[in-house]
């Protein structure tokens, strides 16, 4: 590898390991239970750290610091895995730090071959491509904890979307910290492109801003983990009796051990309501599809829909082998099953489809712990923020959300909060639109694989040339 031209001494051990301390304190203050909203602008000392973490004497050294600060951030945040899968987690939260590792270690390579200056520019499309990938495009594809949702979700509905949040958060400390081609002062290098954010941020929102259909869709559902089929028309009666005014009701996810039962089906005709219920709907070989039914007023089942991404290590059926939306008396609704909602490229077809409003069936086992509710509880308001569309997530054990189409929580239920009922109106939005970052991440990705090829190739052909000249004498 060539030198750094023109640019600082690499890092020693020691100032190496105090920023990535400080990178990793940075993370868990942005990432704390039931922080102050202000706690997640803090992401942003993550990613100033992560960056300075860069500057280092080998490639290797630099991953081995980007995989221990990965590891300490993700394992402390995630220690739900331990209950779920064991001595596995270990090799989980090591996966989830290996992408870090690798976000450092290639953004090194560049600037040890190509200068900082050169190199410096490439930092947004390297944290973005890899966020990206590893989030939505390969096996143990994992979205939380990243930059987007840390941030309070408001600040993802104004066209940007949360990988997009991440690509100008590595953006902007590139510019403000480290490209310095004129002698301006400090706070020039700050305000410059912070003005021009404000403004760009102002103008998307504008663009952005969503037409309301004038009459809400009146939604309730109960909070139960793996209820008897015979409690279920009673626990209906009681939301009813609370929520008169409920058009659509929603159980959580597995509520059913198999397709929709005539108990349910004869309550839906008797009281002339919409249900959305999750269970499972038989196929061949005793193999199901993780479906959510929608029993109409008439006690018929007039809509289903899939889980897309199963999860993965667990029995949770086969892939859906389609999305639709369902054309409701209130517009069109998408439905998404648990995890489902955390992958963008599930829910993005949804709204392509038209979706105006998302409904999410969801099955958090209690025994998994408040910190799991807690993170998956992130996940709607983000969503709900970049489409500009609301999102009403029923839970089995919590933490059941109500969403307006601004990404603000207008209704929660607690965790256990078993028997809790969650209601709300929410006003349906003309239409819902893509993010722009749903057009940036995948192009970023391409840019991380030509840097890989570039790096590789000039790599095997400096071993090649230096084969061929044989040892110096």
């Amino acid at each position: 590898m060539n030198p750094l031209k023109g640019s600082q001494q690499p890092l020693s051990w020691g100032k190496s390991s105090l920023f990535a301390a400080l990178a990793v304190v940075c993370f868990h203050v942005a990432y704390a239970p039931l922080q102050h909203p202000a706690f997640g602008w803090f992401i942003f000392g993550y990613a100033i750290f992560l960056v300075q973490l860069t500057n280092q004497k080998t490639v290797r050294r630099a991953f081995y610091f980007g995989l221990a600060v990965g590891f300490l951030c993700v394992a402390p945040q995630l220690n739900f895995f331990w209950k779920v899968f064991s001595a596995a987690a270990i090799a989980l939260w090591l996966i989830l730090a290996f992408w870090i590792g690798l976000f450092v270690a290639i953004a090194c390579a560049c600037i040890r071959r190509w200068g900082k200056a050169r190199a410096m520019w490439l930092v947004p499309f390297i944290w973005t491509g890899l966020e990206y990938f590893r989030s939505e495009l390969y096996f143990l594809k994992f979205s939380w904890l990243n930059v987007g949702y840390a941030l309070p979700a408001p600040f993802s509905c104004f066209g940007m979307g949360m990988y997009g949040i991440g690509f100008i958060a590595f953006g902007l400390i590139v510019v403000v910290c480290h490209w310095r081609p004129f002698k301006v002062t400090w706070l020039e290098t700050v305000l410059v492109p912070g003005i021009l954010f404000i403004v760009l941020v102002l103008c998307l929102s504008t663009l952005a801003k969503p037409k309301w259909n004038t009459t809400p869709l009146s939604l309730a559902g109960v909070q139960m983990e793996f209820p008897g089929a015979g409690i279920l028309p009673k626990a209906l009666d009681n939301v009813v009796k609370k929520h008169p005014e409920a058009q659509l009701l929603v159980l959580s996810e597995y509520t059913l051990d198999g397709p929709v039962p005539e108990s349910l089906k004869q309550w839906c005709r008797a009281h002339s309501r919409y249900l959305i219920v999750g269970g499972e709907d038989p196929t061949t070989n005793g193999n199901y599809y993780n479906t959510a039914f929608v029993v109409g007023t008439n006690g018929e089942v007039i809509f289903k829909q899939a889980k897309s991404v199963p999860i993965q290590f667990f029995k949770d059926g086969l892939p859906a082998p389609k999305q639709e939306v369902w054309n409701s008396p209130w517009g069109k609704i998408g439905i998404c099953i648990c995890y489902d909602l955390s992958y963008a490229r599930v829910t993005d077809r949804l709204v392509k489809e038209g979706a105006q409003l998302l409904i999410v069936p969801t099955m958090d086992v209690e025994d998994w712990g408040r910190r799991e509710h807690e993170l998956h509880a992130q996940v709607a308001p983000v969503r709900a923020a970049e489409y500009g569309i609301p999102i009403f997530r029923l839970a089995s054990s919590g933490i059941s959300q109500a969403v307006s189409g601004d990404g603000r929580v207008v209704a929660h239920a607690s965790f256990p909060g078993s028997a809790d009922i969650l209601s709300a109106e929410l006003r349906l939005p003309m239409r819902g639109s893509l993010p722009l970052d749903r057009f940036l991440a995948p192009f970023c990705v391409i840019v991380v694989a030509v840097i890989l090829i570039l790096l590789t190739t000039i790599s095997l052909r400096e071993n090649h040339l230096k084969a061929r000249a044989g040892p110096s004498k």
